[in-house]
């Protein structure tokens, strides 16, 4: 049954079938067109974007199984790198690098280790706190704040903020509570917790503890904040150990100085 049949006894609705012509030519031209240019460039995105994934995904998996054959022979090429040292440096020296790597590595090892169990435990106080105060978002804000207490001084603040602001959105009164709340329990971990935790591993003064964040942040972001800790340490410690070996040269006692 045709198209005039049907809509037969409606002259417009025949009017408008008769005047519609189709233009074979424009769809097969404009068809031909979009498979050219815009399937093309979609297939072309696609491709790029599942080369990019699958590209980030193998160094990955590359890098992590790397790391994890340098951990168990962690012993074995250190004795490795030893002997080539000693083989082609003077031997004084090579106690002097010696002794600096170990220094470095027991600092960034002692540094790191205790960043990250601080900031599982405090993101567990907060998530065992919210929880037993019922204020919304607890594991959300833990985790959180777990993540950040990984950047040194000013990390557990940034926590603060976006957990104050989330909580906020819900019920300003439980924001408040849950500020109060962050002031005690970041006392808590930064009076008894940190100090047995982290404690003095890093051996660096306050004042250079917070130049050492301003500096690794302005030049690396987070990461900066995160490494800049121990390497500032690690200089600190050279350094104070050659000043000491100037005033022992000189025959002056450290001690004297200090009074």
């Amino acid at each position: 049954m045709g198209g005039k049949e049907v809509f037969h006894g409606n002259k417009e609705v025949v009017e408008l079938i008769n005047s519609v012509q189709f233009d074979w030519d424009k769809i097969v031209e404009t068809l031909i067109d979009f498979l050219n240019n815009g399937a093309g460039n979609m297939l072309s995105s696609t491709l790029t974007a599942a080369k990019s994934i699958i590209s980030g995904v193998s160094t990955f998996v590359i890098a992590f199984l790397f790391a994890i054959y340098i951990l168990l022979q962690k012993k074995k090429l250190g004795i490795q790198a030893k002997k080539v040292l000693f083989a082609f440096v003077r031997r004084g020296r090579a106690e002097a690098v010696v002794e600096v790597s170990s220094l470095t590595y027991s600092t960034f090892s002692s540094f790191l280790t205790g960043q990250c169990l601080e900031a599982v435990i405090l993101g567990s106080m907060f998530v065992l706190a919210m929880t037993i105060f019922r204020l919304p978002y607890a594991l959300l804000v833990g985790i959180f704040i777990a993540f950040t207490a990984l950047i040194p001084i000013f990390g557990a603040f940034l926590g603060c903020a976006e957990g104050a602001f989330l909580i906020f959105m819900v019920d300003p009164m439980k924001a408040l509570m849950f500020i109060v709340l962050f002031l005690v329990l970041q006392q808590i971990e930064g009076n008894l917790i940190y100090p047995h935790v982290v404690g003095n591993s890093v051996g660096l003064p306050s004042i250079w503890v917070l130049a050492a964040v301003s500096i690794g942040g302005s030049l690396m972001g987070v990461v900066g904040m995160l490494i800049f800790i121990p390497i500032v340490s690690v200089a600190y410690a050279l350094f104070r150990e050659i000043v000491y070996l100037k005033l022992k040269k000189q025959g002056v006692d450290p001690a004297e100085l200090e009074v």
